[in-house]
């Protein structure tokens, strides 16, 4: 089929014209379609006239409903394919980060809180349903995984992330993708890997600023989600990232979007711009003095369709094959891609949906069941003294915070609530960004269950619920915070609901261009958690939040700390359940907590000579270890482990190691551990990680019983890019670790990689095979 497709492309290529090829590889906004907010289909037909390559976001950048939103692809696809003379259809793409950007999509939580599960099958069921929704509508490309290893927590995208370690990362990116794409492109959404290469580890955490990271740390750490997105997952698209690394910007880079993503990781799919990164060459990088040169430089580099909107892949690109700044074999290999996805995806044979059955697939029970159970098992608990499970026989309880009672706050950003009130108007004169704001969503609004509301369902009407904002998410106001106090000290406990509002506009604390300093809470959050705490009461803290924020003083204070990320439609009943112990958490932290901005960078793989200072250890004025480490997370409920087995204990390269440790619920409770398997390799020609992550896998335990857990360790696993960027295994010692966290480890055992020099490896192993071998109960 492939090689039919490649001839089916190349023949309808060798039939367009200039100004055919260079439509296929622009694209429009949906509003640029539109006249007064009401699709104009006489503008669309003159825009269209040659075709065009994308629509961008039909349904996540209007307030188009489902049906409304499949009737457009429908009209849009029968006027491309009847009015343009070679009837070639489009790609309309749209984010799904958390769920398909969409006006009634259902709202899943954000990607750390997911990898918070430690259970990458979740990503692939939550995408397969998202597939569903986005084929409904036509839509049949999404912006997302975002495979970003996530370096700095300052960064306002990190909640984006799938987290810090990158072969956790690695796993959720390709269940992600293999949900969303399915076996079958035809049948499928195309997922885009994004951003090619390095957009996390910007300086000062700030979006789009420049990268400073060696080559070696490049490849072993930020690569990696992509090399397993491409060789297990076959990814169909990628996305640039924006900032420049080490002085080259990525959208220029001939190096990094073809040397290294095509011939050396050997991806053969779509490469698109992120959004204006064509552009931003010219006015944002200064790299190009033009627009001409800017996309003869974009081109070049591998960037095939420019998104959002056709600005340089127009009349600049034409201009500079006019000067012979670039050539038309460039333009014609940037089309056949573009065309061969579009055969792939099948919209030659059948560009069309059924606009009677939209609603199907729209906030189904099993989608609003997925989300909860997402959302229960992300939630990680970071400290309890006790406090927790509450009584449900509570006589009277203070919920208090910005996030007790706010449904928006608890979804991310790239959500269509977070862009409801927003969409990006791009002014032509300047390329920039305006807002627009939209009409309420109406009846297609997703209902998002409160935390309060939550915790109203789950007690009776016997216990008398006390509610005060306190303070806002954001601001310096701090005149709420006397009721909150006062109603504090009427209740024999309070749940404080403390975090992030995510988006992209001014008054969010979290998302993309929504970058912070000092990892505080935002605004006088702190203030009101200081005053709450000075009533003496029991008080739990809910973190409703999209980064791991330094909050040394809560950790000390407060008697319990439950995680819920940015937890979705349905955080507010997963947070409740937790709280009353309907549910046992038993999420682990796919970041590390710091105690302070001060101690960034702070990732649980340090180097040998990292995470100390030479000679004393600590700082001056406090600790070097984190707050929370990677992989924290309490349970109701305690496990011991005991009888690690590990054989050979010698082995070669493409050997593995058998691991074997039985896990057992000690306690009284139903509970969930997350096992953890590291390793350590003592000495090497390059300084090896203290840890590194090999495999994982959570168990269901209830009171008494064990079971064995069995890793199949291959060791090839644990090659590294020596200093000249080959990939070796080296023989020596590795001290093989099993714990509860990174910082909580409870067996070890140790094998020797045998051999009398490294060995160069082929292929990069990313996943170490694990299973339970037995039940046995107490």
């Amino acid at each position: 089929m492939t090689d039919f497709n490649e001839k089916r492309a190349n023949e309808l290529l060798a039939q367009m014209t200039l100004d055919e090829k260079l439509a296929q590889i622009g694209s429009f906004w949906i509003y640029e379609l539109q006249t007064d907010g009401a699709l104009d289909w006489e503008k669309a037909a003159r825009k269209l006239q040659h075709g065009i390559g994308q629509i961008t976001r039909p349904a996540g950048a209007s307030t188009l409903d489902p049906v409304s939103t499949a009737n457009f692809s429908n009209r849009l696809q029968k006027l491309l394919r009847e009015k343009t003379r070679l009837g070639i259809p489009a790609i309309l793409h749209e984010e799904c980060c958390l769920g398909a950007l969409a006006l009634g999509g259902t709202v899943f939580p954000q990607m750390l809180g997911l990898a918070s599960t430690f259970q990458p099958e979740l990503a692939e069921k939550m995408t397969t349903e998202i597939r569903k929704q986005m084929l409904a509508i036509g839509a049949r490309q999404g912006l997302a995984p975002v495979l970003d290893v996530a370096a700095d927590p300052r960064w306002g995208r990190i909640e984006e992330t799938f987290g810090e370690d990158p072969t956790l990362v690695s796993h959720f990116g390709t269940a992600y993708i293999r949900g969303l794409q399915s076996e079958d492109l035809a049948k499928g959404v195309m997922a885009t890997g994004k951003h090619f290469i390095g957009h996390s580890a910007s300086q000062g955490g700030l979006n789009c600023a420049p990268v400073q990271i060696g080559m070696r740390e490049l490849y072993q750490t930020y690569l990696a989600p992509f090399q397993a997105a491409i060789r297990d997952a076959g990814i169909a698209s990628i996305m640039n990232s924006y900032p420049e690394l080490d002085g080259e910007v990525v959208a220029a880079s001939r190096y990094i979007l073809t040397e290294i993503l095509r011939d050396e990781l050997g991806f053969d799919g779509l490469v698109v711009s992120d959004y204006e990164a064509v552009i931003m060459l010219h006015n944002f990088h200064f790299v190009a003095e033009t627009p001409v040169k800017a996309a003869a430089l974009a081109l070049d580099a591998g960037i095939e369709v420019e998104l959002p909107t056709t600005v340089c892949y127009g009349d600049p690109l034409r201009e500079a094959l006019e000067a012979g700044k670039v050539n038309l074999e460039t333009v014609d290999k940037a089309v056949r891609r573009h065309l061969l996805k579009k055969f792939e995806l099948g919209l030659f044979d059948n560009p069309f949906v059924d606009e009677g059955r939209v609603l199907e697939v729209f906030e189904t029970p099993y989608q609003r069941t997925l989300a909860r159970e997402i959302a229960t098992q992300s939630l990680v608990l970071l400290k309890n003294d006790g406090l927790l499970p509450l009584s449900k026989d509570i006589r009277t309880l203070a919920v208090i915070g910005p996030n007790a009672d706010c449904g928006r706050n608890l979804i991310g950003d790239y959500s269509y609530a977070a862009m409801s009130t927003l969409v990006q108007h791009q002014a032509p004169e300047d390329h920039s960004f305006t807002p627009a704001y939209l009409a309420a969503a109406g009846p297609h609004e997703v209902h998002v269950r409160t935390v309060l509301a939550g915790i109203r369902e789950t007690l009776s009407e016997q216990t008398e619920i006390l509610t005060a904002e306190g303070c806002a998410v954001h601001g310096d106001d701090t005149s709420g915070i006397a009721e909150a106090v006062k109603l504090a000290e009427q209740a024999d406990a309070v749940v404080l609901v403390l975090g992030d509002k995510s988006g992209l506009t001014p008054e969010c604390s979290m998302g993309e261009t929504r970058d912070c300093a000092d990892l505080r809470l935002p605004g006088v959050q702190t203030e009101l958690a200081e005053a709450v705490l000075a009533t003496g009461k029991p008080m739990a803290v809910v973190l409703v939040s999209g980064r791991p924020y330094a909050i040394p003083e809560l950790a000390e204070q407060a008697n319990a700390i439950l995680e819920a990320w940015l937890p979705g439609e349905e955080g507010g009943s997963a947070v409740a359940a937790a709280l009353f112990g309907d549910a046992n958490p038993g999420g682990k932290l796919p970041v590390t907590f710091p105690r302070s901005a001060g101690q960034l960078p702070l990732r649980y793989n340090a180097k040998p000579s990292g995470m100390r200072s030479h000679w004393y250890g600590d700082y001056v004025d406090g600790p070097v270890a984190p707050l929370y480490p990677f992989g924290h997370g309490l349970s109701y409920t305690k496990f011991e482990y005991s009888d690690l087995q590990l054989a050979p204990d010698r082995v070669s390269a493409g050997g593995e190691v058998q691991v074997s440790v039985r896990v057992t619920n000690s306690g009284e409770i139903k509970g969930d551990e997350v096992v953890q398997l590291y390793t350590h390799q003592t000495y090497a020609s390059t300084p090896r990680p203290l840890l590194e992550l090999r495999g994982y896998h959570r168990l269901t335990l209830r009171p008494g019983e064990g079971q064995t857990v069995s890793f199949r360790l291959p060791v090839n696993m644990l090659a590294f890019y020596g200093r000249d960027l080959k990939l070796r295994l080296e023989p020596g010692e590795v001290e093989l670790l099993v714990g509860s966290s990174s910082a909580d480890i409870r067996a070890r055992g140790q094998f020797e990689i045998a051999g009398e020099g490294p060995v160069e490896i082929k292929d990069r192993v990313f996943v170490c095979p694990v299973g339970v071998l037995e039940v046995e109960r107490g």
